[in-house]
C-alpha cells in the first residue's frame, strides 16, 4: 500500500514537472519592424508576455523579408508580430508545411486595407460621393488645385508597388475621360499632406490611401465603392502588373497580415502561443492608435505603454483572468 501510495505520489509528481516544462515560456525574442504598428504590437507583445505569462522577451530587428527568411532557416527570432504575407506567400507556405512555423493568428483582423477614399464630409453632404459613379458625376466637385479646369486624383507615391495598381485602377474606370489628372504627390509624406491639407479646409480631395495609417486614424474618410466586388484573379494578373494593357475595375483585396511564430516556440510555450491566436486589432482600433503615436511623438515602448494603461477594453480579450490580473498589478507600478 505504501509503495503504491508512492509510485502515484512520483507518477504525480512527474506529470506535473513535464506539465511545467511543456509551459515553460524561457527567453522569447520578438521581431520589432521599423514600421509604428509593427512595433506598437512588438512592445505589447512583450508587456504582456513578460508581466502576463513569466517570459524573458525582448525586440530584436526586423523588416519582412530577413524577419521571415531566418525564422524559416535558423528558427529565430521566435515570433514575427505583424508580417504582411503576400509579399514572401510562398516561402511562408512552404515554412508552415514543412513544420518550420506557426500562423497564430491576422495581426490586422481585417488584414491591410487599400482604396480610392473621399472625405466624409463630403458624403455627408452628397452621399452619392461614396460610389465612382457619384465621384465620376461630380467630378467637378474635385478641382485640381495646380489647374481648376481639370479634376485631382492623387495617386501612390511613385516607386510603391500601389503606384501601378492606383494606375492601372485610374485607366479601368476610365477617370480620364471623366475629366480627371492622376496627380503623382511625390512622397508618402506628400500624399498624406494633400489629404491633411484638404481636411482641415473641409476642402474636396479624391486619391488612393491605405489602412491601418495615422492618418486615416486623424481624418474620417469614405471608400468609394466601384460597384464591383474584388476580383482576386483580375487583381493579381493585371491591376499589380506594369504591363496590364486592358485593366478591369476590382476593388483592392485585403492583404492577409499575420502574427507568425516559429514551430518551436509554439511548442516550448503553448499558453503563450495562445495568448498571440487570440491577440488582434481592427483597423479602426490600430488607426487610432497611430494617430496618437504621431500626435505624441511617441516611440512604441510608450505607445504601448499607453495602450495597457487605457485599453483595457481590448487586451483583456485577450487574456484569462488569472494573466489580466498579473498585467494590472504590473501597470499599477509602472
Amino acid at each position: 500500500m505504501y509503495k503504491k501510495a508512492l509510485l502515484a505520489g512520483l507518477m504525480t509528481l512527474a506529470t506535473t514537472s513535464v506539465f511545467a516544462a511543456n509551459n515553460q515560456c524561457g527567453k522569447v525574442t520578438i521581431a520589432n519592424m521599423n514600421w509604428n504598428s509593427a512595433t506598437l504590437m512588438a512592445n505589447v507583445d512583450k508587456f504582456i508576455l513578460n508581466h502576463g505569462y513569466g517570459c524573458h522577451a525582448e525586440l530584436v530587428p526586423g523588416d519582412t523579408m530577413p524577419t521571415g527568411t531566418s525564422m524559416i532557416e535558423k528558427g529565430e527570432p521566435d515570433i514575427a508580430p505583424e508580417m504582411w504575407t503576400n509579399s514572401m506567400k510562398d516561402a511562408i507556405d512552404r515554412g508552415v508545411k514543412e513544420g518550420r512555423l506557426k500562423i497564430a493568428a491576422k495581426s490586422l483582423s481585417d488584414g491591410g486595407e487599400e482604396g480610392f477614399w473621399v472625405p466624409k464630409y463630403m458624403v455627408d453632404k452628397d452621399p452619392s460621393l461614396a460610389t465612382i459613379q457619384g465621384v465620376i458625376k461630380h467630378a467637378k466637385d474635385f478641382p485640381n488645385p495646380q489647374d481648376s479646369s481639370v479634376s485631382a486624383f492623387y495617386g501612390c507615391p511613385p516607386g510603391w508597388n500601389c503606384q501601378i495598381s492606383a494606375q492601372n485602377l485610374f485607366n479601368a474606370l476610365h477617370l480620364k475621360k471623366a475629366g480627371f489628372v492622376l496627380v503623382n504627390p511625390g512622397s508618402g509624406a506628400g500624399l498624406a499632406g494633400t489629404l491633411a491639407h484638404a481636411y482641415e479646409k473641409k476642402a474636396p480631395w479624391f486619391g488612393y490611401y491605405w489602412a491601418p495609417t495615422a492618418i486615416l486614424g486623424k481624418y474620417q474618410m469614405v471608400k468609394v465603392d466601384f460597384g464591383t466586388g474584388v476580383n482576386k484573379k483580375e487583381f493579381t494578373t493585371c491591376i499589380t502588373q506594369a504591363n496590364c494593357l486592358d485593366p478591369k475595375p476590382t476593388m483592392y483585396p485585403p492583404s492577409p497580415v499575420y502574427t507568425l511564430t516559429t514551430a518551436k516556440f509554439e511548442k516550448r510555450s503553448p499558453e503563450a502561443f495562445a495568448y498571440l491566436q487570440h491577440r488582434s486589432y481592427t483597423n479602426k482600433q490600430m488607426n487610432s492608435l497611430l494617430a496618437w503615436m504621431e500626435d505624441n511623438q511617441a516611440d512604441g515602448q510608450y505607445a504601448a505603454e499607453e495602450f495597457m494603461l487605457k485599453h483595457k477594453d481590448i487586451w483583456s480579450k485577450w487574456v484569462s483572468k488569472k494573466v489580466a490580473a498579473k498585467l494590472d498589478t504590473a501597470l499599477n507600478n509602472l
